[in-house]
């Protein structure tokens, strides 16, 4: 049991500058030990929580010694626990988080337990925002009239949410309207340093979302989890994880004139991605760090999961401090954090020597050598340097079907679709753009790009260019803070008048939430088979997620996302092609709408202040006017509504008894799906609109629920009937068993039969078959998406067999009791000669303490062909939760036993 802390001989006093104190925290400098000085900065976190949470039970003295020795522990993947300081959910995510504490307060009170026991223990922020549908564009009003439909479709969900903050402790629930959570954790929730009951500790944080490790440019330690791993943090599990390397990027130099933060990230992407930093922890340092707003440091840290690092870690320094100033923080919450941070070794201060830091592997880039650049047309890493474009983009009409190819025969690549718009001659052709969205958490919280985009906006008004009416443009910013400096730099008017009015402040199209073309490009598009194009100022670009018509997706800076919106086709050398005729009749060039970094940062040094930021979150507290008339129970446990299909009681706990289950091999599993490469969540369990022929809508119209309330399938993850008939609905989804059919489909081996995923998982299920999953490298990237784990689990699936897992993912399937196993290295199911057709047996263990993290099991065929596999239960706690049946389950009975 818990026992008393071994380390309170270091608890000391940190005194104020004037007298008095701040309080006691737990110091590394009192331990005296020299190893501690050499540590990267994102390892001293991890050691501080590991210290102050020291109770020999949870966190042992072990692993304090194991993070003070990194250095050759961390080679060794060494598995140490980490108490986060608190949990962040959004919208999407945080709904199946509180639907799963609902009904964990269920299971406890058919237990015969005190449900009140479910509740969070450490501090739990809950910001509702991944919900702006952009329906309404071009429009003053857009704002109120896209909230007020969202109003109307999410009521149920909100009010679920509006519940639970009254229902669990220590749960704040920032209501809909005021931004993207990553932003207003950036702005706003970001402590940098807590002061609970006078212990000081460094903040940091899991969230439910991938994107949660933008808040790393402030210096807080945080990455994105699987809901269900967010749920045990929040109720004061530990996290156990790998103690992981620290690839050290050292940054130098200046950026060049006109090249934005979103070409510096897009750069950092693909080196990372090419370096290989799955699982690890990047640090930045170096000379070039001064010359980086923390503006343009969050931007980095946002697309940690695009290049696949668990976090890109910027220490807290002066810039850090200015930020905390500029966003609001009182004068006296800047002196603590920085005292603090100084006297327990956590500050960089570039004006004194640096000591050397070890890395477990080191990276440079001078940010002189960064130029204007793109990614896509399918993947965020696939980096295309402005200047290439054009001649990528024919490449790409050009390849085979993949990720840089759509295989347009040379005959039909010059092919014009004209048709009508509103009565208006309008034609479209292969590249031609018809959504421009200035979107995502990764760059509307960055001054210099959005107001660089509204300078590139007025620019082009004045010359007399406008955006084609056709093109579907949108402005989302991440916070209200976003329109104010808009407001006061003069400039909003401009990208008004190019169609870029806000839409809301949220998660639009990046996410999928682009809603619909016009009819009459939705046609043009169709019946002529054209690749038609979306740029966004976005993190994700995968394929089928913007939009279902847009097969072709380019991640750029809101500056190039105006510029490109103008030039209506990504099929355009912006050095050598005009991007139109201006009113004089003259040809208007890049070069001509194109602000410089000085422009840019007097408009930034005018228009940004910390006014605007104090006002934007006091209105949070007071919520809207919307959100205030919701009327909700006070009930402690929910009262399920069996009409509803928003919320649905998911049957996780049902039949659950006091004693684990224990572990589970696989006998004469089917394989339901077989895939190759990058098959991410998105394809696993999409966010985006819901398809009038798949599952999910035949069981909404069989409830009357008309097809233009359908609403997304991120909105409605409440309910586990309708996601577990969105799993594998992605209407890109390409299965071998399918013979590389692009649709949501696949063979049900028994009676040869082509179905739905869903329908035949169904019929697996009610034959009592189980079934397993083949799959190539980084099977599950993208976003930190629980319900890719569920709804697997729900259909049945008891393993995947993958070349490779993404981090998250992996430990999700863990968590839902499904077995993930990696092929040995060179092999995959295409070298084993593997059709999918064969039935599988994965010979488990029947006790648990027979199963080691990493171990090697064989998986037999009915064709009589065998292979090994790695099982990738990674820590011994993930054992435990494989033995329990889930995380969630392990948690219920833990909880019991206290």
């Amino acid at each position: 049991m818990a026992a008393e802390n071994p380390f309170k001989g270091i608890l000391t006093v940190l005194p104020k500058p004037g007298g008095g104190e701040f309080g006691k925290f737990y110091s590394l400098p009192a331990l005296n030990d020299p190893r501690i000085d050499k540590l990267p900065y994102s390892i001293r976190i991890l050691l501080e929580s590991a210290i102050r949470n020291c109770d020999n039970f949870q966190v042992k003295k072990e692993d304090v010694e194991k993070i003070i020795d990194w250095e050759n522990s961390a080679p060794k993947l060494a598995e140490i626990p980490f108490k986060p300081a608190r949990v962040l959910l959004q919208d999407f995510t945080g709904v199946p988080a509180v639907v799963d504490l609902a009904c964990m307060r269920d299971a406890m009170n058919n237990l015969g337990r005190d449900p009140d026991k479910i509740n969070p223990l450490v501090p739990v922020d809950l910001v509702i925002d991944h919900s702006v549908q952009v329906d309404v564009t071009r429009s003053e009003n857009a704002v109120q009239a896209n909230m007020e439909l969202e109003f109307q479709r999410n009521k149920e969900r909100f009010a679920f949410l509006k519940w639970g903050s009254n229902a669990f402790q220590n749960m704040l629930v920032v209501p809909p309207g005021p931004g993207i959570v990553h932003q207003a954790n950036l702005e706003y929730l970001g402590r940098v340093v807590f002061n609970r009951e006078g212990l000081l500790y460094p903040d940091s944080v899991v969230g439910t979302d991938s994107h949660t490790t933008m808040i790393d440019g402030l210096g807080v330690a945080g990455w994105g989890v699987g809901g269900i791993e967010a749920e045990a943090a929040m109720l004061g599990q530990p996290m156990s994880m790998v103690l992981p390397g620290v690839v050290g990027f050292k940054l130098s130099g200046n950026l060049r004139n006109g090249v934005t933060a979103t070409d510096l990230v897009l750069t950092v992407t693909q080196m990372l991605r090419k370096h290989g930093v799955v699982g690890k922890f990047v640090e930045f340092y170096g000379e070039g760090m001064s010359g980086l707003s923390l503006a343009d440091r969050a931007t980095i840290a946002n697309m940690a999961p695009e290049y696949g690092a668990t976090m890109g870690f910027f220490p807290v320094d002066h810039v850090t401090l200015q930020y905390l100033k500029l966003t609001g923080r009182s004068d006296e919450t800047v002196g603590m954090v920085e005292s603090y941070l100084r006297a327990n070794n956590m500050f960089v201060d570039y004006k004194e020597p640096q000591q050397e830091k070890v890395y477990s592997s080191y990276l440079n880039l001078d940010l002189a050598d960064v130029e204007p650049c793109l990614s896509g047309p399918k993947r965020p890493h696939d980096r295309v340097p402005l200047k290439e474009m054009k001649s990528d983009w024919h490449a790409c009409l050009d390849n085979k079907v993949g990720f840089k190819g759509f295989a347009v025969p040379k005959e039909v690549q010059d092919k014009v679709a004209k048709f009508s718009f509103h009565g208006q001659p309008a034609e479209l052709k292969h590249g031609s753009v018809v959504i421009a969205a200035i979107t995502s958490c990764t760059n509307t919280s960055n001054p210099s790009v959005m107001l660089g985009a509204a300078l590139v906006a007025k620019k082009a008004s004045e010359l007399g260019l406008h955006v084609k009416p056709w093109v579907k443009t949108s402005l989302a910013p991440g916070s209200g803070v976003v329109t104010k400096y808009l407001l006061k730099s003069g400039l909003q008017k401009y990208l008004n008048q190019q169609g870029f009015n806000i839409v809301g402040y949220g998660c639009t199209t990046c996410i999928g939430n682009s809603g619909d073309l016009d009819e009459s490009v939705a046609s043009a598009i169709s019946e002529n088979d054209i690749v038609a194009a979306a740029v966004l100022s976005g993190n994700r670009n995968f394929e089928g997620r913007v939009h279902a018509l847009t097969r072709a997706n380019y991640l750029a800076s809101p500056p190039l996302v105006v510029a490109y919106a103008l030039a209506g086709t990504v099929d355009i050398d912006f050095e050598k092609d005009p991007i139109g005729v201006g009113k004089d009749g003259k040809d208007v060039y890049f070069r001509d709408i194109w602000p410089s970094t000085e422009e840019i940062a007097e408009v930034v040094q005018s228009s940004v202040l910390p006014d605007m930021f104090k006002s934007t979150y006091e209105a949070i507290t007071k919520g809207n006017t919307m959100w205030n008339e919701l009327s909700v129970p006070t009930t402690k446990l929910y009262q399920w509504d069996p009409k509803s299909t928003y919320m649905h009681e998911p049957p996780y706990f049902k039949g659950m008894t006091m004693d684990p289950p224990g572990p589970h091999g696989v006998k004469d599993a089917y394989c339901l799906l077989n895939f190759a490469d990058s098959i991410t969540t998105d394809h696993i369990s999409p966010a985006g609109s819901i398809h009038k022929d798949s599952p999910a809508a035949r069981y909404l119209m069989e409830r009357r629920v008309d097809r233009r309330d359908f609403n997304s399938y991120g909105s409605r993850r409440g309910n586990d009937e309708i996601m577990a008939r969105g799993t594998f609905a992605n209407i890109r989804l390409v299965n071998k068993l399918v013979n590389g059919e692009v649709a949501p489909k696949t063979v049900h081996i028994p009676s040869g039969e082509k179905l739905s995923v869903f329908d035949a998982a169904m019929k697996y299920k009610s034959a009592g078959q189980s079934t397993i999953i083949l799959a190539g490298a980084e099977y599950g990237s993208g976003s930190s998406r629980d319900w890719a784990a569920k709804g697997p689990m729900l259909l049945g699936v008891k393993a995947v067999i993958a070349k490779s897992f993404e981090r998250i993912h992996r430990s999700n399937l863990v968590g839902m009791g499904i077995v993930p196993l990696c092929f040995k290295a060179g092999e995959d199911a295409d070298t084993l000669g593997l059709t999918g057709q064969e039935r599988y047996t994965i010979d488990l263990p029947e006790n648990i303490s027979e199963i080691r993290p990493g171990q090697d099991v064989t998986v037999q065929t009915d064709t009589g062909k065998s292979f090994t596999c790695v099982v990738r239960f990674d820590t011994e706690v993930e054992l435990a939760y494989f033995n329990h049946g889930g995380i969630l389950q392990y948690v219920i009975r833990q909880l019991t036993k206290h």
